[in-house]
């Protein structure tokens, strides 16, 4: 059993000032893998304090300064992969070989893509030719507060820890008690980098104690959250008292739009994608939304493709897709798909209960639904599982009504050998992004959406513009440098 009881403040470990013992469990067999501490208003409080004293010295540092610490911390972090990577498939049930070759590496992925953002940001910028004595200052906003999900741990503990040290902020980590032993290994290698104390400070608790007290704070100035809709929904409300900026990276719907002109693979690549990291993605293309006309042998590549996708436990080498991550997500996912029997969705594929041989641990059966309507609770709720559902639609038009028809507007994806229809589409659907033909998105991309996924822009320059305030200054003494 790991013992993990102490949190990152001031640059020491330190015991929990009221003693709150929380299990960590392994999906895989539903047993406890270690032990940590949920914080109490105090460490918080403390944790707060720590960032507050640091602030004034950090962030007028020199900007190479603070990107030379993020090079150390990036450094550290290459060493202790292999500790990372056992790190998150023991806690969250990411596959080793997913954790090691997708899960770890997004961070170093977002920690290399600031590091060149960081070169275009100019901290001191000319309002233009109309006013030579006039200048914008992009100044550090303050104390952040940073909270993190369990889905995609380093993923989303880089993409705001990274950019608010690069903007001179200082700052509290509260990754989720569900996963934060990640967190633990990345609060360690920040220690490795040396960081001067109070920069960087982490504090485990749960949303309503930590959570609740880092957004009510007076001394935070902003609260980066990535998580549910309901979650930052009560994030926003909690923090209007003390004006703080909120920035708020939410769920997703994502329409997965194939035209009948699509890409021999584009089924494949939307189903596989769906069900990654055991569909646990805010990004998920989860609605398929089909041509028509290639309509009903879509759904048979679909569950042709559902087939060959093996589910197993994380700890095992291989390619597969691992439990779940709790109790609580399995319960509510297998209640979806129960759901979507019942207001006639037709199921295809998987179903309710565990995978044939699992009797233990948090497995769903990848799962897919046909003939379901933009009405039915699957296509409208985001299940964060393995549950791919598919929808018809009669031209580009309808197509484009169903997409945008649900609360959400995170990523959106489009497959179409025609140029002409891909760039209308791309411009016509609500989202933060839309991803066409299989193709990524740039490095230094901006990751964050729009309606109830949030309103974030995350990564490259947007992600470190993020933590800076524009202060507007008249009568600058340009000859003094």
């Amino acid at each position: 059993m790991i013992e993990k009881r102490e949190f990152y403040i001031n640059g020491e470990w330190v015991a929990p000032l009221a003693a709150r013992d929380c299990e960590v469990i392994n999906p895989s067999t539903e047993e406890a893998c270690a032990v940590i501490s949920l914080g109490s208003t105090a460490d918080t409080n403390a944790a707060v304090a720590a960032a507050k004293a640091a602030f004034d010295s950090w962030s007028r540092t020199d900007p190479e300064v603070r990107l030379d610490y993020v090079k150390k911390i990036r450094e550290a972090y290459v060493a202790r992969a292999e500790d990372m990577a056992q790190a998150i498939s023991l806690e969250m049930g990411a596959p080793i070989e997913m954790s090691r070759g997708d899960q770890v590496p997004s961070g170093t992925w977002h920690i290399d893509n600031f590091i060149t953002a960081f070169k275009d940001i100019e901290f001191i910028r000319p309002l233009g030719p109309h006013a030579p004595d006039d200048r914008i200052a992009m100044e550090p906003i303050g104390v952040v507060g940073l909270i993190t999900p369990w889905n995609w741990p380093m993923n989303q503990v880089t993409l705001k820890v990274i950019p608010a040290l690069l903007a001179g902020c200082t700052m509290v980590l509260k990754p989720s008690e569900i996963a934060p032993l990640s967190s633990i290994v990345f609060a360690e290698i920040v220690h490795a980098a040396g960081l001067p104390k109070g920069v960087f400070n982490m504090v485990n608790g749960d949303g309503v104690g930590v959570g609740t007290d880092l957004s009510t704070h007076k001394d935070v100035e902003m609260i980066s959250f990535t998580g549910s809709a309901r979650a930052g929904a009560a994030i926003t409300k909690a923090s209007a008292d003390t004006f703080k900026r909120v920035c708020l990276e939410l769920g997703g719907k994502g329409a997965n739009v194939i035209f009948a002109d699509a890409d021999d693979k584009a089924v494949e690549r939307g189903v596989r994608h769906c069900f990654n990291n055991t569909g646990q993605s805010c990004n998920a293309p989860t609605r398929m939304l089909v041509e028509r006309t290639i309509y009903d042998q879509t759904v048979e590549k679909a569950v042709a493709v559902a087939a060959t996708v093996k589910v197993g436990p994380a700890h095992e080498e291989g390619k597969h897709i691992g439990p779940v991550v709790s109790a609580a997500q399995y319960e509510k996912i297998q209640g979806l798909i129960q759901k979507g029997i019942d207001e006639g969705a037709r199921l295809v594929a998987g179903g309710v209960g565990r995978p044939e041989g699992f009797n233990r641990g948090y497995f769903v059966r990848p799962t897919i639904f046909a003939d379901v309507t933009n009405d039915m609770t699957i296509a409208r709720e985001e299940i964060f599982g393995p549950v791919l559902s598919i929808i018809p639609f009669d031209d580009e038009e309808n197509a484009v009504e169903i997409a945008n028809d649900t609360i959400y507007g995170l990523t959106n994806y489009v497959q179409s050998q025609d140029g002409a229809k891909r760039n209308r589409m791309a411009r016509r659907l609500r989202s933060g992004m839309v991803e066409m033909n299989g193709k990524s998105r740039g490095a230094g991309a901006p990751f964050g959406g729009v309606k109830a996924s949030g309103r974030a822009r995350e990564g490259g320059v947007w992600g470190i513009e993020e933590f800076l305030e524009a202060k507007a200054i008249s009568g600058w003494a340009s000859d003094v440098g």
